[in-house]
């Protein structure tokens, strides 16, 4: 018997993931300090630095919303964006410790790495588990 849940489950995560970046996206280029000065640091010395990762975000709206449509047939995304989810903490996590980025900071991981991470996780296992590792990080 398999206890795999089909990759279809995953639906609803990716599209609410699509939805979620292309408004985060959206807000942090046309309010690319609000977040800033919400917890305190006040406006950015350069604000064009936060709107680039609006536009990352931006990027990844749509092809959240392919796995979406079609779960089967784009796991290699969601390989990329669970590697940017893992990478993004530890990125801020090294900034904090050599003192470049407050705490608070850390906020932003909440919504934009941590609710996703279980989800990808579990769909990336599955996907694994119906093609094989091998066979799933080859393309196939």
């Amino acid at each position: 018997m398999n206890d795999t849940p089909s990759l279809n489950a995953y639906r609803p995560w990716f599209y609410a993931a699509a939805v979620y970046n292309a408004a985060w996206g959206v807000f942090t280029i046309l309010f690319p300090n609000a977040f800033f000065e919400l917890i305190g640091m006040g406006p950015l010395e350069h604000p064009s630095l936060w709107r680039v990762v609006g536009m990352f975000l931006l990027v990844y709206a749509p092809a959240f919303w392919w796995v979406a449509r079609n779960p089967e047939r784009h796991p290699h995304l969601v390989l990329i964006a669970t590697a940017g989810k893992v990478l993004g903490p530890v990125g801020f996590a090294f900034a904090w410790l050599i003192g470049e980025l407050p705490g608070e900071v850390g906020l932003l991981l909440i919504g934009n790495d941590f609710i996703w991470l279980p989800a990808f996780f579990l769909y990336l296992r599955a996907v694994a588990r119906t093609r094989g590792w091998r066979t799933f990080l080859a393309g196939g």
